[in-house]
């Protein structure tokens, strides 16, 4: 690991375009013009200089991200690459890519998962790391909510099987003789008037139950954790129950909306024997949140011995065949306006982030936002270990070192501590002053990391990597 000593002697390359003047008498759009690039030492953690371009944020890819999301990067300010390409990543977009953690180089400030779900990204180390991860709920509502009303009448009218019955007549050359002969074996039954209970009444939870009530359908509804954001969304005749059997006894249709969380008072296998036996003969099953979420052994009992049905899209080994189930590609969010949506909120979340510190729609970090920094300020945020006296350590920090704090906001969430100090700059004319401040206040015991903005994209960020001052 390169030492703080060592990180300060830049490559002959970058040294004269970093630093430049040290406080500038003139504010250019509104930010306070600090040159405070930091050195990159040896650049062995980095890769080489060809990867890294000055006075832009680099932005790593992985999977195919909607162009016209990644079109809200401003080429002026943005260098956006694709895996192996972005050596230096300041941020990482991603969609069904499963991270590793040797995919982030120490560079990174923040990671985006262009959907819901973020199985696929290892959240707990990266809080450890003080990397604050992003998804985009409610970018793919819309996708998910028509596929569980197209799963409604595949459930209730044997669509599928119909398709298929014609098909093999066809190759028979019996279809027109067949037709209406054969029609009665497929007969099912009308929406209109039947119940919908929706397990999970968050983006995807409250559109289904306005599309259901448009169709006449009567409405239940179950959310131990419903935000009062949620609840005011869903509409007045969903009836809410007290309990997760209470929700599903006497439905027609049960839909599937929550999150697949491991571990004790997780939701593995939720809908399992004692939730089951609560259905009634002949209820739908619709997944299209998590397979896990569902025991499959108790769920095949239950369709061997009723007239139920499971339709899902995912995979499932024990009853992807069964004759009461439709098992379909993960077509959920598989839209291109889902994946456009779902990008673009994934872009602005990273932006606000990177250019202004602000938290919002993360899994890991505090929802943090602090109004504009003032004219001839700068702004620094911290994380930190979310333990007693870290904030006062901060803020005497910068107080001993002659800085005066704006405004400031200090929020946590779990394990982790999340700052955003607006410091002036009237008195201050040296940018030595700035970088020795930020290591002090980085190398504090229980701080991860720290970022000084001023309006230069990619620079002015320090990690306390065990000890070791990381710049």
């Amino acid at each position: 690991m390169i030492s703080a000593r060592a990180s300060i002697h830049l490559n002959s390359k970058l040294r004269s375009r970093t630093l430049g003047s040290l406080i500038q008498g003139s504010i250019k759009r509104n930010f306070a013009a600090v040159e405070v690039e930091h050195g990159r030492g040896q650049w062995q953690t980095f890769g080489d200089l060809d990867s890294y371009k000055l006075g832009k944020y680099q932005i790593k890819t992985f999977n195919k991200i909607s162009s016209k999301g990644l079109a809200r990067f401003p080429t002026e300010e943005y260098d956006v690459r694709t895996g192996e390409d972005a050596l230096n990543a300041h941020a990482i977009l991603l969609r069904s890519h499963k991270m590793k953690e040797s995919d982030i180089p120490h560079t990174v400030r923040a990671i985006a998962r262009c959907g819901a779900g973020t199985n696929n990204v290892p959240v707990k180390r990266m809080t450890e790391l003080g990397i604050p991860v992003f998804n985009t709920p409610g970018a793919n509502a819309n996708a998910v909510k028509e596929l569980i009303l197209c799963s409604m009448l595949l459930g209730s009218r044997r669509i599928v099987d119909g398709i298929n019955h014609m098909k093999d007549l066809g190759s028979q050359g019996l279809a027109r003789e067949r037709v209406e002969k054969d029609k009665a074996m497929f007969g099912g039954r009308e929406l209109k008037g039947k119940t919908l209970s929706i397990i999970g009444l968050g983006h995807i939870g409250s559109t289904t139950a306005h599309a259901a009530s448009k169709l006449g359908m009567k409405l239940k509804g179950y959310d131990p954790a419903i935000s009062v954001q949620s609840a005011l969304k869903l509409p007045r005749s969903l009836d809410v129950a007290d309990s997760l059997a209470a929700a599903v006894s006497g439905a027609d249709y049960i839909s599937l909306n929550i999150p697949y969380i491991k571990g004790d008072g997780g939701t593995h296998g939720i809908i399992n024997a004692n939730v089951i036996e609560h259905f009634k003969n002949g209820a739908c099953l619709l997944n299209f949140a998590r397979g896990e979420l569902v025991d499959s052994e108790a769920l095949k009992g239950f369709l061997d011995t009723s007239d139920g049905r499971y339709i899902s899209d995912f995979p499932e080994d024990l009853l992807w065949d069964h004759k009461n189930t439709v098992i379909l590609p993960h077509l959920g969010a598989s839209t291109a306006e889902a994946e456009d949506a779902a990008a673009s909120m994934a872009v602005e979340t990273i932006r606000s982030f990177l250019e202004t510190g602000t938290i919002k729609n993360s899994v890991n970090f505090p929802a943090t936002s602090l109004p504009d920094r003032p004219e001839h300020s700068v702004r620094f945020t911290i994380v930190n270990k979310n333990v007693p006296g870290r904030l006062a350590e901060i803020t005497e920090t910068f107080a001993s070192n002659g800085f005066n704090i704006l405004q400031q906001i200090n929020q946590s969430r779990g394990e982790v501590g999340y700052n955003v100090v607006d410091i002036e700059i009237k008195e201050k004319d040296d940018v030595v002053c700035f970088k020795d401040v930020q290591e002090k206040i980085t190398m504090l015991d229980g701080v991860l990391s720290s970022r000084v903005i001023y309006g230069q994209p990619g620079t002015g960020y320090a990690r306390n990597l065990e000890g070791e001052y990381f710049v």
